[in-house]
């Protein structure tokens, strides 16, 4: 999906919600447990429900790779059966050297139809070109992160004058190695307070808005500070939609959930 129709998207849906499928099976309903593919039983489920309210759904490949050769049959379905009308993205943080991140790129740009995959931009501009090859697709780098952990790198103040932020220098970077058209940054809900420099560093690029929810990015500071002129965000939501419910109503929850997430923003746009 190239940017103007993704903008289009999010225009004409006025919604610009992402919903995460951070599908753990120890939390599936108990009913499904019978199911085939439990996973892919409760994806579908939770897709079916929240389709018309979100722009974008995010795979967290992780759930899918730890369950081995099902798990990924459960995530292949499941990026199969979301239709083209929505932004699919695999939350999967490659990035290694220049070869090694080519077949990453393939395994899920080529073979598999993401739209984009997140990475992270530790080892330069070698590993995150590969990504950036396949056209109308995408790669999320990791920009400013929600976890504790970004105080311990991607805050800290790198030495010189400027006293420039490692994550500023990131982003900055980053940016020189693709375009708006094809490059977008994960900055965490809960940076709120640099929100706006983020915007100042990146003006033109979309963010991947993760951390609303459960762990607790407000997604009024988001909408206001970080918003630009054709919206520029994504705003992932997870755990409190897809489990609203541990119960037979999980997929109804799920839905009215991702509603009123939807619901909210349109007041921004």
């Amino acid at each position: 999906m190239n940017r103007q129709t993704l903008i289009n998207t999010i225009r004409e849906k006025k919604s610009y919600l992402c919903v995460g499928l951070d599908t753990d099976p120890a939390k599936l309903p108990v009913h499904l447990q019978g199911e085939e593919d439990p996973v892919f039983a409760f994806n579908k489920a939770i897709i079916d429900a929240t389709l018309p309210y979100c722009v974008s759904y995010k795979i967290n490949t992780a759930f899918y790779e730890a369950q081995g050769l099902k798990g990924w049959e459960s995530m292949e379905k499941t990026v199969n059966y979301i239709p083209d009308t929505h932004f699919k993205i695999a939350d999967a943080k490659r990035g290694d050297i220049g070869n090694t991140s080519t077949q990453y790129a393939i395994a899920f740009l080529k073979n598999l139809p993401f739209d984009a995959i997140t990475v992270a931009p530790y080892m330069g501009e070698d590993s995150v070109k590969p990504f950036l090859q396949f056209e109308g697709k995408w790669a999320i780098v990791l920009g400013l992160t929600s976890n504790p952990g970004a105080a311990d790198f991607e805050l800290k103040p790198l030495a010189g004058e400027a006293r420039e932020k490692l994550y500023e220098k990131v982003i900055r970077t980053v940016a020189g190695w693709g375009s708006k058209e094809n490059l977008m940054f994960v900055v965490g809900a809960t940076q709120s307070d640099e929100f706006i420099n983020l915007r100042q560093i990146a003006p033109d690029h979309f963010f991947l808005v993760p951390g609303v929810g459960a762990q607790g990015g407000s997604l009024e500071e988001i909408s206001l500070k970080a918003m630009n002129g054709e919206v520029g965000l994504l705003v992932n939501v997870s755990r409190d939609i897809i489990f609203a419910s541990g119960g037979e109503d999980f997929a109804k929850l799920a839905g009215e959930k991702a509603r009123n997430y939807a619901e909210q923003m349109q007041q921004y746009l």
